[in-house]
């Protein structure tokens, strides 16, 4: 279990790491690397309550993803955590470049 939580953080770095490189400057000015773990914690917590985990792939193999609708899934979680108040537009960054990652892997 201690290699898998050790994994797991090690993998949060290259994630957060990976995103820093992916946003673009004017975005990336407005998140910490502690608002970023919390991000990805969120989008974690978000693929499995919404069942985007079970969805079938289509033909081609791709699972549907509307960033749009995560990002303010995640803005809004965000203000319900009473963590702070992050545009959707902003967020979408992070969407994406959390699941460039996950495809880079």
């Amino acid at each position: 279990m201690e290699d898998d939580l050790l994994q797991q953080a090690a993998d949060d770095v290259q994630t957060v790491e990976y995103i820093k490189a992916y946003l673009p400057q004017e975005v990336k000015v407005k998140f910490t690397d502690e608002d970023l773990y919390y991000f990805i914690d969120v989008l974690a917590d978000y693929y499995v309550e919404s069942g985007l985990l079970e969805q079938e792939p289509d033909e081609d193999g791709f699972v549907d993803l509307d960033t749009e609708v995560i990002a303010a899934a995640i803005a809004e979680r965000a203000r319900k955590d009473k963590y702070g108040d992050f545009s959707p537009e902003d967020l979408i960054w992070v969407v994406q470049g959390e699941l460039e990652y996950g495809e880079a892997e």
